[in-house]
């Protein structure tokens, strides 16, 4: 391309698309990435500029990108039929995902719901969830509302806002929303109920007992992201804790919905996080990773007793669907993705990189403004903190990570921050050279914008 061709596309870049989780001023001042091509864990700008993805694409990318398998899968399915809706008809690729899905996933997940993001699988969640009361054999028309975790998301649908905890991304959509119960949230680094202690007191745990005891008449489900709480910081849960949230639920007759759209596909080194701790939710919400990071594609799974419920006249129809749902190219895509983590042995080879990550994760203790350095699988987070004996945050409007990675960019390596925390999510094939290379630029970016004293 050339560079009278490219300033035009920043320009119109600028002045047209409107970028998710931007603020458009401070984007306009700024000279744009514009993505043209990429080639495994590299992307390639119009520039010439080449980077390390560092973040998967937004935490969707498994195998790299520009996977002959899937290429193929797509355009063995483009030579069939783009698109065919899933509303009284069905298509062969979404027949055959469901199958697979449900061999997958937690035992007793056997019916699989199409859309097309994580937000709408959580939307389509708590929907089967509050009518599922409803309209069983035995109705509890009170079981109405819903719990969730402090600085949880779910996504920016209105009813995935409604389960979340994030006041920066939350707040202002407050007087659309439906009221829902808040547990506190296990964050061993900033607990309130254990941080001054080095032994877990299982604080957390009591609390969400209390709360599941307490509201057990009105509580249709309780929704939680296992193991990591994604844009909340990359919260590490300890361990135990999704398993007694899934004894409390079954305790006290509340659905569990997992929500594994960020964990599911290999991210917490298992295939699904649930597996880690023998978690079998009543729903689960999974897409990002489905399709290796290719297209969007999203799925909720519910059990046999939920699916029953909505049988019989019209009047207990599940009244939700979207226009690509099931979309017969994406699920193609993402039965090649599957197949591709089976055949090549995704999991098992990714191990080795999972302790490859933890050792290289140690240089970072040395940098005074590292308060905590987090791990789970192939997720990895740095927090960045103003005073690491107070663990005092920076101010918001600081905005550390964002100079942290934007100084990365400038390094080669594209990252985003979660506030002060820089969160390394690359995906699950690339290298253990490229992975050094990705905490080498991540430490110079730090240790560049927060010298040590």
């Amino acid at each position: 391309m050339t560079s009278d061709y490219n300033t035009h596309l920043k320009s119109l870049d600028t002045s047209l698309v409107w970028h998710p989780f931007t603020q458009m001023q401070d984007y306009a001042e700024r000279d744009p990435i514009i993505i043209e091509r990429a080639d495994g864990c590299r992307l390639f700008d119009v520039d010439g500029n080449e980077y390390l993805d560092g973040f998967s694409s937004m935490w969707c990318n498994v195998h790299g990108h520009r996977v002959p398998e899937i290429d193929a899968a797509i355009t063995e399915q483009l030579g069939k039929v783009g698109h065919s809706t899933l509303l009284g008809l069905s298509n062969i690729p979404a027949i055959e995902l469901a199958e697979k899905l449900v061999s997958l996933t937690p035992a007793g997940l056997n019916h699989v719901f199409y859309s097309d993001s994580g937000a709408t699988a959580v939307e389509i969640a708590v929907k089967m969830a509050f009518q599922y009361w409803q309209q069983r054999t035995d109705p509890r028309p009170n079981k109405t509302t819903f719990a969730h975790l402090s600085n949880a998301y779910h996504g920016d649908t209105l009813g995935a806002i409604s389960v979340g905890g994030i006041d920066l991304f939350h707040s202002v959509y407050g007087p659309l929303l439906f009221p829902t119960i808040t547990a506190p949230s296990p964050h061993p680094y900033r607990c309130s109920f254990c941080s001054d202690d080095r032994a877990c007191n299982q604080g957390c745990e009591q609390a969400l007992e209390t709360i599941l005891e307490r509201e057990s008449d009105r509580l249709a489900a309780l929704i939680i992201e296992p193991l990591v709480q994604g844009p909340g910081g990359m919260l590490m849960h300890p361990a135990g804790y999704l398993r007694k949230a899934a004894d409390l639920c079954r305790k006290h007759d509340i659905l569990l919905i997992v929500d594994e759209v960020a964990t599911g596909f290999g991210r917490t080194g298992t295939m699904f996080a649930c597996e880690q701790e023998e978690v079998q939710p009543d729903l689960l919400c999974i897409g990002k990773g489905i399709t290796g990071g290719y297209l969007p594609v999203a799925a909720t799974l519910a059990t046999t007793d939920i699916y029953n419920a909505f049988l019989g006249d019209r009047s207990r129809t599940f009244y939700h669907g979207h226009t690509y749902t099931g979309n017969p190219i994406g699920c193609a895509a993402a039965l090649a993705s599957i197949a591709k983590m089976e055949t090549d042995d995704t999991l098992g080879k990714l191990q080795p990189k999972i302790a490859h990550l933890a050792e290289g994760l140690k240089r970072f203790d040395s940098i005074d403004h590292v308060g905590d350095i987090r791990q789970r699988g192939f997720i990895a987070a740095v927090e960045l903190v103003a005073n690491r004996s107070s663990r005092r945050p920076f101010p918001p409007d600081d905005l550390i990570g964002a100079r942290v990675c934007g100084h990365a960019r400038e390094l080669g390596v594209l990252l985003r921050p979660l506030g002060g925390t820089i969160v390394l999510m690359p995906p699950l094939t690339i290298s253990n050279e490229d992975l050094d290379f990705l905490l080498d630029v991540t430490q110079k970016s730090i240790t560049f914008v927060l010298p040590n004293s």
